[in-house]
């Protein structure tokens, strides 16, 4: 009910039909195995948050990217331009799409690609800006197999533009710095979110970036289940490496704002592979409910305890396998990777001290 309430309160402060969102993509292809790993890649759902819309697809298949026509299905009265299903080249580059709302008020640009490329795994952390829409909160870009800028870092900064929506971009939980390690690295740090978070009874928000996608919508009902944790990955990782600083809040709370005094904050580092399709060839995407312990998880890289230190420290976390990866869904890019930081390793409880600041730079991926 509190949930409903929050997001009609939301509503009543917009024009009535001003949503202009693209909420699904579906791609038809002949024969899509050989375009696409599973035939479940071929649909995709768009959280409100994205703007960017990636399909991955199989390497040596340029021919059939000529005249694909993407099918967009939008909010309710939205219209699209170029029209959904409209053929487009995409060897030729991506396709933009501006979405208008029905009250004509509102309009939003989509880009929809498709690459051949993976994540590479090292992260130096300097590909930041400010969310293209409106400006209030950063994003981070991660660098791909061929030195491109991809979208797959994600935040719950677009969370706390709900509760803190006058906060400056650098005093939200997730936020470059500039005296990183080595250039410029993330800052998390864990935040209170005021009047309108304890009300809903989530008080804080932790500093959190992790591979995959953040869902706004899906955060006000269901909120471990708004971070769908991972993207394709076609590598046996053997170790993860990075340099970090961590310095805990003074006072723990847990979800009701009660401090305890007996219990010290600690941040989370690691990183799961796993399984992203069932036997059945349906997709699967790990959330805040199971990411540490799905039967799909193939392996862990877990740094543990996070000890605090206000030096740049470095630390090398082994993966540990639970089942040997087969490898031709390793080909098929059948197995995900989820990296996931974060300044409270409780914040997804709304339980941590304000004021823990975990900083991460220099990420490597060893793998096979």
């Amino acid at each position: 009910m509190l949930a409903s309430c929050m997001m009609t309160s939301c509503i009543e402060d917009e024009a009535p039909n001003a949503e202009c969102d693209i909420t699904a993509v579906s791609v038809h292809a002949d024969n899509a195995l050989t375009l696409f790993f599973n035939s479940a890649d071929t649909m995709q759902h768009v959280a409100s948050t994205d703007s960017v819309i990636t399909f991955t697809i199989r390497t040596d298949s340029d021919s059939r990217l000529t005249a694909l026509a993407p099918l967009l299905t939008l909010t309710e009265g939205a219209t699209v331009t170029p029209a959904s299903g409209t053929a487009h080249d995409f060897t030729k580059g991506p396709a933009y799409y501006t979405v208008t709302s029905e009250d004509r008020m509102w309009t939003r640009r989509y880009r929809i690609d498709f690459r051949t490329v993976g994540i590479s795994g090292d992260e130096d952390f300097e590909n930041t800006e400010l969310e293209p829409a409106e400006q209030k909160y950063y994003i981070w870009h991660n660098t791909l197999t061929n030195g491109a800028q991809g979208n797959n870092w994600a935040t719950g900064n677009a969370g706390f533009r709900l509760s803190m929506g006058t906060a400056g971009p650098e005093e939200y939980p997730t936020a470059p710095m500039d005296d990183g390690y080595e250039g410029k690295a993330v800052k998390l740090v864990t935040r209170d979110t005021g009047p309108f978070g304890v009300m809903a009874g989530k008080r804080i928000a932790a500093g959190n970036l992790f591979l995959g996608r953040f869902d706004m919508q899906t955060a006000l009902i269901a909120p471990r289940k708004a971070t769908a944790f991972g993207v394709p990955y076609d590598h046996e990782p053997e170790e993860m490496t990075l340099w970090y600083r961590y310095e805990p809040g003074r006072q723990w709370q847990d979800s009701t704002g009660t401090i305890h005094a007996d219990r010290t904050d600690s941040a989370a580092v690691y990183a799961v592979l796993y399984r992203n399709h069932d036997d059945a060839g349906n997709s699967i995407t790990l959330d805040g409910d199971n990411v540490k312990t799905s039967r799909y998880i193939v392996a862990m890289a877990d740094m543990g305890y996070v000890r605090p230190t206000a030096a740049w420290t470095e630390v090398t976390i082994p993966f540990k396998y639970y089942t040997t990866p087969d490898q031709t869904l390793l080909y098929n890019r059948g197995y995900s990777l989820a990296i996931v930081f974060s300044s409270s390793s409780e914040g997804d409880k709304f339980c941590g001290a304000i004021g823990s600041t975990l900083c991460v730079d220099r990420l490597r991926i060893t793998a096979k």
